[in-house]
């Protein structure tokens, strides 16, 4: 038997749907008031989609997390500009994609992906792989916090290899990179894409690994920060800051450009954006002010864990 036998698409959406369940459920309890509404959607060319968005609770502000299956005859530009072999091909893609932004400035801001795409030509034997990731954007970072992150990220791959969490965290720094600012994100997480080494079965396995580390990653750090006190000083940074991530999700998110590409629901496709957000003409933080270390030790990629994580 191939390994394109052992392909089950249905597995995978199983586990997805399971997934965006356990982490509604998890950011409800820890918010306390907040509820995840629910949007179910079709896709005209094919397929649809389970959203849920919680606006205005007592922890986050805005968290989105979206459940997608869609199909199409030919998949867009943005898949295909580096992997030509994939034009002209019907696909199939499912991901569960979520990005949480919180209320307080010292709550960092979270995202998580994890995906499956399957081309398929008749005659051809189906072209297939898994993506995804976490990455962890703060305003005002603590090391432990930022060391936490990275060790669950860590504990993620472990499993797979000695390799494999080196390879990605720097495929994190590198995705999650504005180069028109000189910057990253964030500090970084895991990033994977085009994932079919070992056969489906390991492949899904990584994927899964993955998506469950996701809640023991963040969920700590959301209740440690949760009750820090802050004033319009810190609220005013945090929504500058936002900007860059409208900044990245606009200009180079690969999620983002897919979807406008083909025809998703651009209502789920932004829900990534921030509900508030603040631009301002050359802008720097004040020397010595803790605005100003965010830029100068935590938005730079560099190893978090040292020589003995």
């Amino acid at each position: 038997m191939t390994l394109e036998q052992t392909v089950n698409p249905q597995a995978v959406k199983k586990y997805l749907l399971d997934l965006q369940d356990r982490i509604c459920h998890a950011l409800q309890e820890e918010d306390g008031t907040g509820t995840f509404l629910e949007d179910n959607w079709q896709r005209e060319e094919g397929g649809g989609g389970r959203s849920r968005v919680m606006q205005g609770g007592e922890v986050f502000e805005s968290a989105g997390i979206n459940f997608s299956h869609v199909m199409g005859a030919a998949l867009p530009a943005s898949a295909t500009a580096q992997r030509p072999e994939l034009a002209g091909r019907a696909f199939e893609a499912m991901g569960v994609s979520l990005v949480i932004h919180p209320e307080n400035p010292y709550v960092p801001t979270s995202h998580a992906n994890v995906r499956f795409f399957i081309a398929t030509k008749e005659g051809e034997n189906p072209i297939w792989w898994f993506g995804g990731g976490f990455d962890l954007t703060p305003y005002y970072a603590f090391d432990e916090d930022v060391i936490h992150w990275h060790q669950t990220a860590k504990a993620a791959c472990d499993p797979f290899g000695g390799e494999v969490y080196p390879k990605y965290k720097k495929w994190c720094d590198e995705y999650f990179f504005l180069k028109h600012r000189g910057e990253t994100r964030g500090v970084g997480g895991l990033f994977f894409d085009d994932l079919n080494e070992g056969g489906f079965n390991h492949s899904f396995a990584f994927m899964q690994s993955v998506g469950d580390h996701y809640l023991k990653a963040y969920r700590p750090i959301v209740a440690r920060r949760k009750a820090t006190p802050y004033g319009e000083r810190e609220r005013d940074f945090q929504l500058y800051r936002r900007g860059r991530y409208v900044e990245f999700n606009l200009v180079y998110d690969r999620g983002t450009l897919f979807g406008l590409q083909t025809g998703g629901r651009t209502e789920s496709i932004l829900m990534s954006l921030p509900p508030l957000v603040k631009w301002r003409y050359n802008w720097h933080p004040e020397s010595d002010t803790p605005e100003a270390r965010l830029y100068e030790r935590y938005l730079k990629p560099q190893d978090w864990l040292g020589p003995e994580g």
